[in-house]
């Protein structure tokens, strides 16, 4: 049997929410997740190890996420969340059929038999412990699992290697804190990749400086692999994988497409790993083929009319209770959610993405496709994306191309040739330009004036105050989070990010001034460290830049 693979990569991460808010921004991005994506993917991975089926699907994890997930603050906050929806759909049930409602009133029966599903699995079958879940099927050999960087900083734009390295080894300790081995794989946030050279602020008037490539700290790190986005193996342009889901990315990529410039095509076969020069660190590329089919909504299956309406909610509730109907169909006409008729829809779906990947790899003695999604495409912005993966994988295990895990291709597919890659994400235009433009610029100087005080402390660590340095490193990390220029890019809670990125800012530069004082805190300067403590309190152990765990 010729070798050829399927690995599904599956990318996990929300930035930190616990005590920043609820809703429309904070908790409940965390807490729809889990109901919507974690919890569901679970019983999926669940019932195919029932049917003797190893899924072999690779799911990361960013620190940041772990950390949430195994907050107990979490586990009482979802409980709650899941109990609530259940009330929500008794009241629409009620609603429904006082105003004479017949066509949504059968939904209400659904939705609540899904979250109890939901809370009945959560308390009794997982234990209120959705990571450990997600451990025990690595444990037993059905998943791999990846970690990635500590609050998902965007490594190309960071000013200093230092910073990459400690998202690096954060990471990779607290993979080992919650999943008890060493992590093989790890996935670079958004994909984004620099190459080693003399590199120079994109906004500070400061001389070039040597740095060293992603690949480079990587390796020294020890890690076993990572990703990146097609074109950068290829050549040629960038597909972006963001567009559909933020309408006003479309206003943004308008403003920059004039003076993109794709690569020229090159002759590397996506269908293979690689060795990244210099460091030799095994890498894959994501295959666009049949990325798209899952990414756009306009043109791949969560389009679909049988499928469920995002956009459209129920109020006051937010309960989902329609189907997309047609893509360019105004919400007011969106008819009534079948959940029957998706059934059909997905079979059909499923048949045909393996038919795709089986096409793909036609002709071929061996080689691997690796799709490479967010996490939360299935089940939160596509909720039959779940079911889809079952079938598919259900599907593969019996045809001639087998899921497997990355791990599992290298092992079985080792690479052999090197490659120098240039320098880009996985963002449209294939740059850094979503998380670096005019709207986003104030954020990256705030990150580099911490980042230089930050550099200015490692000499002398061991001799300043531990407790404030542990909580300046914990707002460095998350003042470092992509999320926010991002999310200030595509307008999808602009005041929320551009807030959360202005207050981890002046709280890292007020314990930045106590480190430099080095003297004993105020009881209000106590009480101030006391709240920055409970309300960021995520990685109870810092690995520090030297290596230094406090």
């Amino acid at each position: 049997m010729a070798d050829k693979y399927f690995s599904l990569v599956l990318h996990s991460h929300i930035p930190y929410v616990l005590a920043h808010g609820s809703w429309p921004h904070g908790m409940d991005w965390l807490y729809e997740a889990a109901a919507e994506t974690y919890m569901p993917l679970l019983d999926v991975f669940e019932r195919l190890a029932g049917e003797g089926i190893a899924a072999r699907a690779n799911v990361s994890f960013t620190p940041v996420l772990m950390e949430q997930l195994k907050d107990p603050g979490f586990a009482r906050g979802f409980d709650e969340y899941l109990r609530m929806k259940i009330e929500i759909a008794v009241r629409d049930r009620d609603y429904f059929g006082r105003t004479g409602n017949g066509a949504l009133r059968p939904l209400t029966d659904f939705w609540e038999a899904w979250y109890r599903k939901i809370l009945d699995d959560f308390q009794g079958r997982y234990h209120g412990d959705i990571l450990g879940a997600f451990r025990s099927l690595q444990d037993r050999g059905y998943i791999e699992v990846l970690t990635s960087a500590a609050t998902h900083g965007y490594f190309p734009l960071l000013a200093r290697d230092e910073s990459i390295r400690q998202q690096v080894r954060q990471g990779l300790y607290t993979y080992r804190k919650y999943f008890g081995r060493e992590a093989r794989g790890f996935w670079i946030p958004e994909c984004a990749y620099r190459p080693g050279y003399n590199w120079k602020s994109p906004i500070e008037d400061k001389a070039p400086y040597p740095r060293l490539g992603v690949d480079e700290i990587l390796g020294q790190e020890g890690i076993g692999y990572f990703f990146v986005d097609a074109h950068l193996l290829k050549g040629g342009e960038a597909k972006g994988v963001y567009l559909d889901r933020f309408p006003g990315l479309k206003l943004l990529w308008e403003k920059f497409k004039g003076s993109y410039q794709p690569t020229d095509e090159l002759p590397q076969d996506p269908y293979s790993s690689y060795l990244a020069h210099p460091s030799h660190v095994p890498f894959f590329a994501r295959d666009d083929v049949s990325g798209s089919q899952v990414w756009s909504r306009n043109m791949g299956y969560p389009g679909d009319s049988a499928y469920l309406e995002f956009h459209k909610k129920h109020f006051p509730g937010g309960m989902r209770y329609w189907r997309i109907t047609s893509s360019d169909a105004d919400l007011g006409l969106k008819k009534p959610y079948d959940p029957a008729r998706t059934r059909e829809r997905m079979e059909e779906h499923a048949g045909h993405f393996v038919s795709v990947i089986e096409e793909t790899l036609q002709g071929k003695t061996s080689g691997s496709v690796v799709a490479l999604y967010d996490t939360e495409l299935f089940g939160h912005w596509w909720f039959e994306g779940p079911e889809w993966l079952y079938l598919v994988i259900k599907k593969l295990a019996a045809g001639p191309i087998k899921p497997m895990t990355a791990g599992g291709c290298l092992d079985r597919l080792p690479p052999e040739t090197v490659v120098s890659l240039p320098e880009g994400s996985w963002g449209q235009g294939g740059f850094h330009w979503i998380w670096l433009n005019d709207d986003t610029s104030w954020i990256w100087k705030k990150i580099y004036r911490i980042e230089e005080a930050a550099a200015a402390f490692t000499p002398r660590l061991a001799r300043l105050d531990r407790r404030i340095l542990k909580q300046f490193f914990r707002e460095k990390f998350l003042l470092e989070s992509s999320d926010w220029p991002f999310l200030v890019s595509t307008w999808s809670a602009r005041d929320y990010a551009e807030n959360r990125a202005a207050e981890h800012f002046e709280r890292a530069l007020t314990l930045a001034g106590w480190l430099e004082e080095g003297r004993v805190l105020t009881d209000a300067e106590e009480s101030l460290l006391s709240v920055f403590e409970t309300e960021d309190r995520l990685f109870e152990e810092v690995v520090l830049p030297d290596g230094t765990v406090i």
